[in-house]
């Protein structure tokens, strides 16, 4: 399942933009009115309450200077008065009063019921001769210091409701939000409209300058406005004209440069191809030889490896002096390609020597060669086969860790009706990279030019190896690696094919 990736164009980023700062400016605004506004009925309330507060005071004093026994102390006098005192001056400011002594004692309330509030710390700083605010949901307590003249005689308490201010700050933030809405959608709108309208317009320039990128070039200008969009059209359209003119010419002087550079290519890589094959091709028994004049240094006195290295020596002397022979035959003849004979030839005996001819190297880097084979016949030129059995073998030793393995197997398997000889190399080396895969057998690639100058590889082995295959109608893949090592699997066929049957495999994919 494919996730298409969402786009999002120029005309939603610059409504999404614009419709930000609405709802900033909104923001912004409503939050100043609307602290404005509590902050306004915050001095508005305090001014209400010391206004009352001084009232108060001075109805105290004149009930203070009435009374009686002018000698009488404040809490005896606000004991004597206090209640009647609460009532008149509730009356008076048309909120509840509650009136107390200097110590805190109630004396006396205009209220048919006292408030369930904790007024201790309020009346502590009235004491000191300080106002206090006791506020809970929609109502509030404001205690003064109650003064007789300079003398503060006690604390008198206003009970308010603040329902009338909180409904009016709520309708105020409200109309904000349905306004801000109303206006945020309205600019939204317009904004979007206005901003697809020029979007509009630049896609069509894109669209041309898309056109003009795929080798469509306008016939006039895409866009005619009078505005810098207008212009950006026109220079678009005259750009248009001297691109194609321009490449006219180019593709008129790179056909010629194609056809040149064509000719010179097919050469060169005749060459490199003839002298890499026959380069790598001249290695392989001259290695053999090496490592058995090696064993004959080391083991002297032994009469058996001395007789199966002279065995050996002999044999790959004579392949060697083949191969010069046949390189000097295709240099004489200028036919770049080995020449395949294909015929119905025994598998196992092939497989056998093969791994004959690479025991002495492969117990030369601590490796052991394991086989498992069975008896068939297959359709191949029994040298070439050799030669894709030697590469494949000698690269399981040459890039195998010290004291690993190679096992060489083979069977038929039927593949799409018809059976084919499957025959399989496995080692247990270091791998080969991913991404070195689909270019493993290009000629002259290498995984990396580090590993192929410790190895002495040339990057050719395996290209040789995919070529003699597909000449024998069959195929060689890399079906196995990682860090336990990698599986190559050569498939040929068993009989003489037929065409229907050359041209399946041809067609066949890849296996993995």
């Amino acid at each position: 399942m494919s996730l298409r990736k969402v786009r999002f164009g120029l005309k939603w980023k610059v409504a999404l933009l614009l419709a930000l700062l609405l709802i900033s400016v909104l923001v912004v605004l409503s939050t100043l009115v609307l602290a404005g506004i509590r902050e306004d009925q915050r001095v508005r309330l305090e001014q209400s309450f010391a206004h009352e507060a001084e009232a108060a005071n001075l109805r105290v004093h004149q009930e203070f200077l009435t009374n009686t026994n002018n000698e009488m102390q404040p809490d005896a006098f606000m004991e004597s008065v206090g209640q009647r005192l609460a009532v008149d001056l509730g009356s008076q400011s048309g909120m509840a009063v509650t009136l107390y002594k200097l110590d805190g004692t109630f004396t006396g309330t205009s209220l048919p019921f006292q408030p369930k509030m904790d007024v201790k710390d309020a009346l502590a700083h009235t004491e000191e001769g300080r106002s206090a605010y006791i506020t809970e949901g929609d109502q509030l307590l404001y205690l003064a210091p109650l003064r007789n003249m300079d003398e503060q005689i006690g604390t008198i308490q206003f009970h308010a409701s603040l329902a009338e201010q909180h409904a009016f700050y709520e309708r105020i933030r409200k109309l904000f939000l349905v306004t801000g809405m109303s206006v945020l959608a309205a600019g939204f709108l317009i904004g979007y409209l206005y901003v697809w309208r020029q979007v509009h317009v630049i896609s069509r320039l894109n669209l041309a300058a898309q056109q003009i990128g795929e080798g469509a070039y306008l016939s006039e200008p895409t866009v005619k406005r009078q505005d810098e969009l207008g212009e950006l059209g026109q220079g678009i359209f005259e750009m248009s004209g001297r691109i194609s003119s321009s490449v006219s010419q180019l593709t008129e002087e790179k056909l010629k440069l194609l056809d040149a550079i064509e000719r010179l290519q097919e050469l060169e890589q005749q060459q490199k191809q003839f002298i890499g094959n026959i380069s790598h091709e001249l290695k392989t028994p001259l290695t053999s030889i090496l490592a058995y004049a090696d064993l004959l240094d080391l083991y002297r006195d032994d009469p058996e490896l001395l007789e199966e290295a002279r065995t050996r020596i002999r044999k790959e002397a004579q392949r060697l002096y083949g191969l010069v022979e046949k390189a000097l035959q295709l240099s004489s003849m200028d036919i770049y390609e080995f020449e395949t004979h294909a015929e119905s030839i025994e598998l196992k005996p092939i497989l056998e020597e093969a791994t004959a001819r690479l025991q002495a190297k492969a117990e030369q880097n601590n490796i052991t060669i394991q086989s498992n084979l069975t008896d068939g016949k297959v359709w191949a030129d029994a040298d070439n086969l050799m030669h894709m059995m030697l590469n494949l073998l000698d690269n399981g030793i040459k890039y195998n860790k010290p004291g690993g393995t190679v096992t060489l197997t083979n069977e038929v398997q039927d593949q799409q009706g018809v059976d084919r000889m499957v025959i399989r190399v496995s080692d247990t080396g270091i791998g080969i990279p991913d991404h070195a895969r689909e270019r493993l057998f290009d000629p002259f690639y290498t995984v990396s030019s580090d590993r192929s100058r410790v190895y002495g590889g040339t990057g050719l082995g395996l290209s040789l190896v995919r070529s003699l295959a597909e000449k024998q109608h069959g195929s060689v893949h890399l079906t196995e690696t990682g860090s336990g090592g990698s599986t190559f699997i050569i498939t040929l066929p068993m009989d003489r094919p037929r065409p229907e049957e050359i041209r399946s495999a041809e067609e066949s994919p890849d296996l993995e």
